[in-house]
């Protein structure tokens, strides 16, 4: 079960990540990019990191995308699609496609060997005693540092708001 539910989330996360970076449409291309975010959060709660997947939807669609979306309401799209696009740097794109590809071979290949279970377990036996788990860090986040927690939401809102106004053409 969990490794149909891995080949399904992996399948929607390429889909998205392409559909995300070919899209003509600004706004289409993030809610593209929010698909992408909840796919990748999906992985989180398959690993059972429920607080990382919570935080991944809460930060990255909830905040990050929201003023992202302001963004590109904010700036005139039809002036945009107008312009010249520069389609000058294929060349890098292509070379970098191609070190992409070698390093994804050579992890899957040697991956196994180079980073096995037993080699990290013992690299990182002292750190784990060191630092808390995600359950841990959630707990301090919603009762020790929550007003601080909020005060940053708000500051975020009012940074959303002002951008608006700022930008708000006068009649």
């Amino acid at each position: 079960m969990e490794a149909t539910l891995f080949y399904i989330l992996a399948t929607m996360l390429v889909v998205f990540a392409i559909l995300t970076v070919t899209a003509a449409n600004p706004v289409r291309s993030a809610v593209f990019l929010i698909s992408a975010l909840l796919s990748m959060a999906g992985f989180f709660f398959l690993l059972e990191a429920e607080f990382v997947g919570a935080v991944q939807i809460l930060v990255y669609v909830g905040g990050i995308m929201v003023l992202f979306l302001f963004v590109i309401m904010l700036v005139s799209v039809r002036e945009v699609e107008g312009q010249r696009r520069a389609n000058r740097q294929w060349k890098t794109a292509l070379v970098l496609g191609i070190v992409l590809s070698f390093e994804l071979v050579f992890f899957v290949v040697q991956g196994a060997e180079v980073f096995s279970a037993d080699t990290i377990d013992q690299q990182f036996l002292n750190l784990d005693s060191q630092t808390g788990n995600t359950e841990t860090v959630g707990g301090l986040l919603y009762s020790t540092y929550l007003l601080p927690f909020e005060i940053a939401s708000v500051l975020l809102l009012v940074a959303m708001i002002a951008a608006v106004v700022l930008t708000q053409k006068r009649l």
